[in-house]
């Protein structure tokens, strides 16, 4: 492995120890915040980060092509991006960045495709499935963090899988992020239509596109912050709170849906009427049958994408042996709240056979459920309050688009699975070349202007519909394979600073599970549901489009996973050969065990029957 130190870095040694930040990887020069040095310090921010770390291709071996998986390893482990996160940052943003289109509008198709009953019945299943993912995820990151919220996905795939698998779940997951953020930037651009504005969609896509790239790169500098001046070692605070300002407004605005729809439901709306459980009679709680149903699962998949970033937050936080296990434990309960409470007033509110939810296009803000529901309530101007929480949701994932795409291309380029240019970190951590390719691909978003972006759009949408399902499978069975050769090299489960409540049985659930729902996927893609409107979808060629455009992600997955498997001819991990040492989190687990016994010793009954649960 080859390593770059072209010079030291410098640090306040007091001030550090003050704030108790780790300053591996960071860079920091002892000058004033004068007005002069303002831009020579912007301008020095941007070069490379003294400590970077270039990771090789790969070592050939006997056999000509082995892939260095122990080098992947230690240049991951030790990546200068920065990592700093506070636990409530942590909550909001799993929490809210959870909370998008997926919920707002998706639901309305799920909602006409199988009807109330499904629509609960998938989201309640996916929930659970992932607090299985999550609580795996969670255990691997807090004993092998991997810098880079993103990369963990593919980190762990090759480390505990095969190479060439984490090839493919990075550049899928990356894929996934990146086809994601022109789609969201277009949605933002309909929704802005809901108010019938004389603008070409091309103006708004450039508004939003400046917003989102700004965010990720003037913010991190947060020169107009009082912290981040008083902090120059978290280079990431002002994104996280950017975040955490976009999750707020989303969490308040679905709690206020909820108690809104409660009052309706009961017949405390302007008309006075009950509607009660009305829609569950007539039309009925059921639509299209068990096949109404299955295809409900990719929606509620696409819904909940994001809320595995919490496990992989293990690697920005101080203490995640105690933050890890209540942020898990909240984000389930609270996105299990939200989601099933609010999709139940939704089934109760609004009936599948209503003609509204089939919009133009599948981020059309009049098609969600959610507006609907208010609009057939009478309350003037509530609708377009709604209205703007959907775009500022679209927004808040197009964000998160360019972090974790840029994230996920930075640690497969440090993993040799990308070009070595993607790994460049600056000085205040941010990968910046990776944030460009990231932004280049959001131009995509100005085909919102031609007369043919409905038809690009659903191809694009089609290229991202099951990374999630790939993403949440592969941490499953990483975990399984992580355990196996946990016990097989002499290791106990006591070792572990954070054990999954939900252990392997969990975790072959949330892989079964998975499986399941690809299965499900590929039927509902050969043999669609029927629309409601428009004619069926009938023949050969309106068959394999049907199929490709529900199930274009796999053989995508299958190509670079089978390209990479024969260029390098990467082995598959056995878990007696698997490398548990490098990148350890070094943590002292017997005093972190002690002072938490200590702690808990003096909590009363009902907190400690709220810390079991929550």
């Amino acid at each position: 492995m080859a390593k770059e130190t072209p010079e030291t870095p410098t640090s306040n040694s007091s001030q550090d120890s003050a704030l108790g930040v780790a300053v591996a990887g960071t860079y920091e020069e002892k000058k004033p915040l004068e007005f002069g040095n303002v831009t020579r310090r912007v301008w020095d921010s941007f070069k490379q980060n003294p400590n970077y770390h270039i990771t090789q291709k790969g070592v050939v071996g006997a056999n000509g092509h082995v892939f260095d998986v122990e080098s992947a390893a230690v240049a991951t482990a030790e990546s200068p991006l920065a990592r700093k996160l506070k636990g409530r940052h942590l909550q909001m943003i799993a929490i809210g960045g959870s909370i998008g289109t997926g919920l707002f509008v998706g639901s309305g198709k799920a909602l006409q495709q199988g009807g109330p009953a499904s629509l609960l019945i998938a989201f309640a299943l996916i929930g659970a499935m992932l607090f299985c993912t999550v609580q795996a995820l969670g255990e691997m990151a807090v004993l092998l963090p991997v810098a880079g919220l993103a990369g963990s996905f593919s980190a762990y795939s090759t480390r505990f899988l095969d190479p060439a698998w984490g090839f493919a779940m990075g550049w899928n997951y990356a894929m996934q992020w990146m086809i994601v953020m022109p789609l969201e930037i277009v949605a933002a651009a309909i929704t802005i239509q809901y108010w019938n504005y004389p603008v070409s969609p091309a103006a708004w896509v450039s508004i939003f596109l400046v917003i989102i790239i700004g965010i990720n790169m003037v913010g991190v500098q947060g020169y107009g912050e009082a912290e981040c001046v008083k902090h120059p070692l978290y280079p990431h605070q002002s994104t996280y709170r950017y975040r955490f300002f976009f999750s707020l407004i989303k969490i308040i605005a679905v709690v206020g849906f909820i108690v809104l729809g409660v009052i309706l439901d009961s017949g405390g709306g302007l008309n006075g009427e009950y509607i009660g459980g009305r829609n569950y009679r007539d039309p009925g709680a059921f639509n299209n049958g068990f096949k109404g149903l299955c295809s409900v699962f990719v929606i509620a998949a696409f819904a909940f994408t994001g809320t595995e970033l919490v496990g992989l937050a293990a690697a920005e936080t101080a203490n995640p042996r105690r933050s890890l296990p209540t942020a898990v434990k909240q984000v389930f309960w609270r996105i299990c709240l939200f989601y099933i409470v609010s999709l139940l007033l939704v089934g109760l509110l609004v009936p599948y056979t209503d003609p509204r939810l089939i919009g133009q296009s599948s981020v059309d803000a009049k098609a969600s459920p959610f507006v609907i529901a208010i609009k057939n309530a009478g309350i003037n101007g509530l609708d377009s309050v709604m209205n703007v929480v959907v775009m500022i949701s679209v927004l808040s994932v197009g964000n998160s688009c360019v972090y974790g795409s840029s994230r996920t291309l930075c640690a497969l380029a440090e993993q040799g699975q990308a070009p070595q240019f993607l790994a460049y970190i600056d000085r205040r951590g941010r990968p910046l070349k990776a944030i460009g390719v990231a932004s280049v691909i959001g131009l995509l978003a100005f085909l919102a202007a031609s007369k043919r972006e409905t038809d690009v759009f659903i191809w694009l949408q089609a290229l991202s519909g099951l990374s999630s399902i790939f993403t949440w499978g592969s941490i499953c069975l990483a975990h399984i394979r992580f355990r196996r050769a946990w016990r097989l090299q002499g290791h106990s489960l006591d070792e572990l600073a954070y054990r999954s409540q939900a252990g392997v049985v969990g975790s072959w659930i949330g892989f079964l599970f998975n499986v399941l729902v690809l299965i499900a996927q590929f039927w509902t893609g050969f043999a669609p549901v029927k629309p409601k409107y428009g004619p069926p979808i009938t023949g050969v060629s309106a068959r394999i489009k049907s199929f490709f455009q529900a199930y274009l992600a796999f053989p995508l997955v299958v190509l670079c996973y089978l390209g990479y498997k024969v260029v390098y001819r990467t082995p598959f991990m056995r878990a007696k050969d698997m490398d548990l040492r490098t990148g350890v989190r070094d943590l002292n687990l017997a005093e972190l065990v002690a002072d938490e016994e200590r702690e808990r010793a003096s909590w009363p009954k009902w907190k400690r029957a709220y810390k079991f649960l929550c």
